[in-house]
C-alpha cells in the first residue's frame, strides 16, 4: 500500500476494465491532467489488489470490505488526509460506474457511499509575502531560459494560474493589447483573467526570443530547451532552483505563487467573490480554505454587506 507503482499483473480484466473506462472518462470527458489521471489509476489499482483477495470484481465489493481497507491503511500509519483521498478515489469510481450504467445490476448501489476516512485538519497553504515575491522576480539574467522563467513566474503571480494552465497556454490565449489571458481550467472551463503590466513586459521579452526554441507550427507559449511544450515537472524544478538562487527562505513551487496571488489580492480588496472568479474555483468554500479566511472575517463581511444582516438603527 505504498505509493510506488502497483504490480497489477495478478489482476483480472474484471478489475482492470472498469479502471480503464474510468481513466478514459477523466482524461477525455473531464479533461483532467495526465498527472491527476495517473494518481486515480494508481490508487484504484492498489485498492483492487486488496479487494481481489476478498471478492471477484468491483461489483462484489461490499461496504465492510472498504471499511477493512480503510483500517488496513491506518495500520500503515498513513495520514488521515492520505486515507481520505484514497477512499475518495474509490467513491468516484463507483459514481462513474453507476452513472454510465456499467454495473448492469438492477439493485446496484455504491458500497463506498457514506464511508469516510479519519478526520484530519487541513494545513493552510503557505504563501510568499510581497517582499519575498519581489525578491524572487528580481531576475536580471539575460540568459534565454532565465527570461522564460521570469515570464512564467510573473504570469503565475500576476494571474493566479494553476501549473497545468500555465503549461497549457497557447499564443492565441494571450491578448497583450487588452492585458488579458484566456485560461482553460479544470473541467475544460474557460475564464478570462487580467495580466499585470510587469507580467506583460516579461512575456514580451520572452516572446521576442521564443523563436529560438519554437518549431514553425508550435503554438505553446512556454517551451523547453528541447523545442517542445515545457512540462509540469520542468516548471516545478526551475521554480525551486530560482527560489534557492534568489535567497528565498522557504521552498518555491507553482502552487505557492498561485496562493500568494490569491492572498495578496484578498488582503488588498477583501473581495472573496472576485478572488473565487480569478482562481476559477467552482465553489466559494474552496476559496475560503485556499485564502485562509477565518470565520470572524467572513462574519464581519456578512454583517456589513448582507441586506438582511445589517443592524437596524433606532
Amino acid at each position: 500500500m505504498s505509493d510506488e507503482t502497483p504490480n497489477t499483473e495478478q489482476l483480472s480484466e474484471h478489475w482492470r476494465n472498469p479502471i480503464h473506462l474510468f481513466s478514459d472518462y477523466l482524461k477525455y470527458e473531464r479533461q483532467y491532467s495526465e498527472h491527476t489521471v495517473n494518481q486515480y489509476v494508481s490508487q484504484l489499482n492498489f485498492a483492487a489488489l486488496y479487494f481481489s483477495k476478498l471478492c471477484d470484481d468491483w461489483f462484489g465489493v461490499q461496504g465492510e470490505h472498504i471499511r477493512r481497507y480503510s483500517m488496513a491503511l491506518r495500520t500503515k500509519q498513513l495520514s488521515g488526509r492520505t486515507i481520505s483521498l484514497k477512499l475518495s478515489c474509490i467513491r468516484s469510481l463507483y459514481k462513474f460506474l453507476k452513472a454510465k450504467n456499467v454495473a448492469h445490476h438492477a439493485h446496484y448501489h455504491n458500497p463506498a457511499q457514506g464511508i469516510k476516512g479519519p478526520k484530519f485538519s487541513k494545513p493552510l497553504p503557505k504563501n510568499l509575502d510581497v517582499d519575498q515575491m519581489a525578491s524572487l522576480l528580481e531576475i536580471s539574467d539575460d540568459d534565454p531560459l532565465a527570461i522564460r522563467d521570469k515570464a512564467m513566474m510573473e504570469l503565475m503571480y500576476s494571474s493566479g494560474l494553476r501549473i497545468s494552465e500555465l503549461v497549457g497556454t497557447n499564443l492565441r490565449d494571450i491578448n497583450s493589447a487588452n492585458g488579458e489571458i484566456l485560461v482553460k481550467g479544470k473541467g475544460n472551463k474557460e475564464r478570462l483573467i487580467p495580466v499585470g503590466s510587469k507580467a506583460l513586459k516579461a512575456l514580451k521579452n520572452w516572446l521576442n526570443i521564443r523563436g529560438q526554441f519554437a518549431m514553425p507550427d508550435e503554438m505553446a507559449v512556454f517551451l523547453s530547451s528541447k523545442k517542445n511544450r515545457i512540462s509540469v515537472r520542468q516548471v516545478r524544478l526551475r521554480m525551486q532552483e530560482w527560489g534557492i538562487k534568489q535567497g528565498i527562505s522557504s521552498q518555491v513551487h507553482p502552487h505557492k505563487l498561485r496562493h500568494s496571488f490569491a492572498s495578496h489580492i484578498l488582503e488588498s480588496s477583501g473581495d472573496l467573490r472576485a478572488v473565487q472568479e480569478l482562481l476559477g474555483h467552482s465553489s466559494l468554500s474552496a476559496t475560503q480554505v485556499y485564502t485562509h479566511l477565518d470565520f470572524q472575517h467572513l462574519a464581519k463581511v456578512y454583517d456589513n454587506t448582507h441586506p438582511r444582516a445589517k443592524k437596524q438603527t433606532d
